[in-house]
C-alpha cells in the first residue's frame, strides 16, 4: 500500500470516527432531552391544567393528600403557572379510574397526577396519556409502567423492613404476631408486606399467626382485629402496616381487655394519641400527604422544560418514643382522623427534585 492510499485510509477512518461520534453525542442529546421532558411534548404553556385522579376520597388521609394538592395549585395559580385544577374520584373502582384518566387525556390536560387503585390494570391509559404528550406524575400507589413523567414515593420495601426488625427487636426474636396489611393489591401495600418478608424469614422464632387485608380505616380494622382476639388467645407482637391499622388494633384490644402488646404503625393522630395515652410499645414512620403537593410541583416543573428524575425518593422520618411528643404537639392542626404530616416548602420540593 502507498502512502496516497494509507493517508487516504487514514482520513477515511477519522471521518467515519467523526461521523460514529457526532452520532452518539446526537443520540445523547436527544436521550437528554427526552429525560429532561418526560412524555411532555406539543404545544403546553402555562398557565396549565392539571388533572388528579384520585382512586378514593373516603379515608381521611387521601382527604389530607388532596387537601396539599388543591393548596399548591392555588399557589402556583397565583404565580400564574396554573389554570385549573380537574379532580376525579374513582371511589375505589380501578376502572372508574381508568374511564376518568381517558376522560382527562380526551380534554387534553397538561397534566395528570395519580394514585393508581391498581398497578398493573392503568398501564395502559397512563402509557396512552404519556404517548399524547400529557406529564404524568405517579405517587404513593404506583403502576407497573415506566412511561410516565415521575413516580413519587418513600420506600414502600423499607418500611416494611423498618417495622419488622423493631417488632422483631422488641419480642426478642421470639413471638407469635399477627400482620395488619392494607387493601391487597394496592403496591404501598403490597410492598410494604414485600419489604418485611425477609426479615421474618431470618427470624424464625417469629411465627406469623394470621395476616389481614382492610382499608386504611379504623373502623374495618378493628372489626377485623376484634375477630382475630377471639380466636387467638396468645398474641405477642402486632405488624401493622398502616396508621389507622394500629388505631384499629389498639381500640381492639382495649374494648376486649386484653393487653396491649408491641406494635407498629404511621402517624395517624388516632393511633398517636393512644401512644401516649396507653403507654405503648411503638414504631411509626410516615407517608407523607404532601407527596401530593409535590406531584403537582413536579408535573408543572417538567412542563416548563425542567429535568425531574424518574423517581423520586422521599426519606421516611422514624417515630419513637423520642419523637413522639414532637408530632402530638401539633396534633391541634390536624383532623381528629387525620394524620399528623410534617411541614414542607418549595425548598424542600427544590431539594428532593435534585437528588
Amino acid at each position: 500500500m502507498n502512502d496516497l492510499t494509507t493517508k487516504s485510509h487514514t482520513t477515511l477512518r477519522r471521518l467515519l470516527v467523526a461521523a460514529a461520534t457526532a452520532t452518539i453525542l446526537v443520540a445523547a442529546s436527544s436521550s437528554g432531552a427526552s429525560a429532561a421532558s418526560g412524555c411532555v411534548k406539543g404545544d403546553r404553556k402555562a398557565p396549565y391544567t392539571i388533572g388528579w385522579a384520585n382512586i378514593y376520597s373516603v379515608p381521611t388521609w387521601m382527604k389530607q393528600t388532596e387537601g396539599t394538592i388543591s393548596s399548591e395549585a392555588d399557589e402556583l395559580k397565583k404565580a400564574g403557572l396554573v389554570k385549573n385544577l380537574m379532580i376525579t374520584d374513582a371511589q375505589g373502582n380501578a376502572q372508574t379510574q381508568i374511564q376518568q384518566i381517558q376522560s382527562m387525556i380526551d380534554a387534553n390536560v397538561d397534566a395528570i397526577v395519580v394514585i393508581a387503585g391498581s398497578s398493573n390494570a392503568l398501564d395502559r391509559v397512563i402509557s396512552d396519556a404519556c404517548d399524547k404528550g400529557i406529564a404524568v406524575v405517579n405517587f404513593d400507589s404506583l403502576v407497573n409502567t415506566d412511561k410516565v413523567t415521575a413516580k413519587i414515593n418513600t420506600d414502600s420495601n423499607e418500611w416494611g423492613a423498618s417495622a419488622a426488625k423493631w417488632l422483631v427487636g422488641q419480642l426478642g426474636g421470639k413471638g407469635k404476631i399477627i400482620v395488619m396489611n392494607g387493601p391487597a393489591g394496592i403496591s404501598v401495600s403490597d410492598d410494604r408486606r414485600k419489604g418485611a418478608q425477609p426479615v421474618l424469614d431470618a427470624n424464625k422464632g417469629i411465627e406469623v399467626i394470621t395476616e389481614t387485608n382492610t382499608e386504611y380505616n379504623v373502623a374495618p380494622a378493628q372489626e377485623a382485629m376484634t375477630s382475630l382476639l377471639f380466636a387467638n388467645q396468645e398474641i405477642d407482637g402486632i405488624l401493622s402496616l398502616g396508621g389507622a391499622l394500629s388505631a384499629g388494633s389498639v381500640l381492639a384490644f382495649d374494648r376486649q381487655g386484653r393487653d396491649q402488646v408491641p406494635i407498629t404503625g404511621e402517624n395517624a393522630r388516632q393511633f398517636l394519641e393512644l401512644w401516649k395515652e396507653k403507654g405503648l410499645k411503638g414504631w411509626a414512620t410516615m407517608q407523607p400527604n404532601w407527596l401530593g403537593a409535590l406531584s403537582v410541583y413536579t408535573a408543572v416543573q417538567a412542563l416548563q422544560g425542567k429535568t425531574v428524575p424518574a423517581f423520586i425518593k422521599v426519606p421516611l422520618p422514624v417515630i419513637d418514643n423520642g419523637t413522639l411528643d414532637s408530632y402530638l404537639a401539633r396534633a391541634k392542626d390536624f383532623p381528629a382522623d387525620g394524620y399528623i404530616y410534617s411541614n414542607y416548602d418549595k425548598a424542600l420540593f427544590d431539594k428532593l427534585l435534585a437528588q
